[in-house]
């Protein structure tokens, strides 16, 4: 079993309490968590300008050349982790067995991680728009235009409370050291081991150990982070959303809400794209935020619920480490049938279908001595206010809603991913000007196709950083 301890700045720390972790299935304990207070995090965060000055101290480019050697070592080595160390099968099994997440999908975000760490020139240039580095590093400098410009960091060190749901939400953060500035986290208590193991590549590539602080706990921590830190990044549900709301010092990344949607133009020729609607729906075991959970079209979706609900109906849990598994667990006793129940009771409504049940042996909820299972589920609405309309579940689920094209942007509300299958001009310049989709998607794009160059949900260089007027004229000699 994995003892896993505290890093404060880089530096382990044994506490008195300790949490152990079990395997989903097996109930094994695999490994043991020891658990910070918020007080230790608020005390630490005192010193917090230590790890910017660690990172400082190091040019950029240099911090870019630390995450590629990073991205190998973290996809292809064996590292320490806690009172071990672990080969990359050996992690993606592991971190299978506390997450519920199948072997082949925590290897897949490996990947992802490993891609934008090894790719971390192009993706601060994208951030940056081609800011030259030396602005970051001195506060000011001319840009490519030889204009004068400024930029203060908000924050010696980033905060973030992780969540469980997948390893792959941690690209979001990765560029945050070659920026030179420091990371406070707070991880999941089920997927920490991503956080570890890529700390550890950081170390092993010769970032400064200080840079790096990790505080597995409570909630208590979590307030600490959030409170102390200035600037975070918190995940969670539509409550999260909606508490931080309006706070210039948090970054909330809540549901995705993320829709595929068939203009009038092409929407006759929907069969055409069912493989993109399929794979938005169903990847990563429908846990990521930008899987699509509602298509939206003005006409035959009836026919492309029931299409879609004959590729995912037959679809059953497999062993983790089948390659061929797609579901993921729900490793939180009671979760998957509050969300079983609240889809029985939607789809009572008028107007509301379930499109699976017909194509699935079985129901949709699969229950084992310590977790379930739930099955997709297609679900076709007559139109967007009936109940289901507008939901998203951790798991591959998707309504697809029947809607006039020129009311579909005023009804779909917030929505991280959109694309578009449509190539009318006018209809385009709509979603072009329509502030209620963050990523938007042209053509045959799935909504889980991110282009790692582009923001995610804000541009992260905005958030720890501020533009300011700068004018350097030095005083005359005297």
């Amino acid at each position: 079993m994995f003892d896993i301890p505290i890093l404060r700045f880089g530096q382990t720390y044994e506490s008195m309490e300790k949490q152990p972790v079990f395997h989903f299935d097996t109930g094994e304990a695999v490994a043991q968590l020891h658990q910070a207070t918020g007080a230790m995090v608020k005390l630490d965060l005192k010193k917090a300008q230590k790890a910017r000055d660690a990172l400082r101290a190091i040019p950029i480019s240099k911090l870019i050349d630390i995450c590629k050697s990073a991205a190998k070592m973290y996809l292809e080595e064996t590292l320490p982790c806690g009172s071990g160390s672990l080969s990359p099968a050996e992690f993606c099994r592991l971190q299978s067995a506390t997450t519920g997440l199948p072997e082949n999908m925590c290897a897949a975000n490996m990947r992802k991680n490993s891609f934008v760490l090894s790719h971390m020139d192009e993706v601060l240039d994208a951030l940056t728009r081609g800011l030259p580095y030396e602005v970051l590093e001195k506060g000011y400098g001319k840009e490519s235009r030889g204009v004068m410009v400024s930029y203060q960091a908000t924050t010696p060190v980033f905060g973030m409370v992780l969540p469980n749901n997948s390893p792959g939400v941690h690209t979001l953060w990765l560029p945050a050291i070659p920026m030179q500035i420091g990371l406070c986290i707070k991880p999941g208590s089920q997927e920490f081991w991503t956080p570890y193991r890529i700390t550890e590549a950081f170390f092993k590539a010769g970032l400064p150990r200080e840079a790096i602080s990790i505080y597995p706990g409570g909630h208590d921590v979590g307030g600490a982070v959030m409170t102390d830190c200035q600037r975070a990044m918190i995940f969670g549900g539509q409550t999260t959303v909606d508490q931080h709301a309006g706070n210039p010092k948090i970054s909330v990344h809540g549901p995705g809400f993320s829709k595929i949607i068939l203009g009038d133009d092409i929407v006759d020729h929907w069969e055409d794209y069912l493989d993109v609607m399929v794979d938005s729906v169903f990847a990563n075991s429908g846990r990521s935020c930008i899987n699509c959970s509602g298509i939206w079209a003005s006409r035959h979706t009836r026919e492309i619920a029931d299409a879609i609900a004959q590729r995912l109906g037959p679809v059953v849990p497999l062993p983790p480490d089948d390659p061929k598994s797609s579901l993921a667990a729900f490793t939180t006793a009671g979760a998957a049938e509050a969300m079983n129940n609240q889809i029985d009771e939607g789809c009572r409504a008028e107007g509301v279908t379930e499109m699976t049940a017909k194509y699935r042996n079985g129901s949709r909820l699969e229950k084992r001595e310590r977790c379930d299972y739930l099955r997709p589920t297609v679900i076709h609405c007559t139109g967007p206010d009936v109940p289901l309309a507008n939901t998203e579940y951790m798991f591959p689920f998707v309504s697809v809603v029947e809607c006039p094209q020129n009311k579909i942007l005023g009804q779909i509300k917030q929505t991280l991913v959109g694309t578009a299958l449509t190539n009318d001009p006018k209809f385009t310049q709509q979603l072009l000007d329509a502030t209620n989709i963050d990523r938007l998607n042209i053509g045959t794009v799935k909504t889980v196709q991110l282009n790692w160059l582009q923001p995610h949900e804000g541009n992260i260089v905005d958030f720890l950083f501020r533009n300011r007027a700068f004018q350097d004229v030095p005083p005359a000699a005297h």
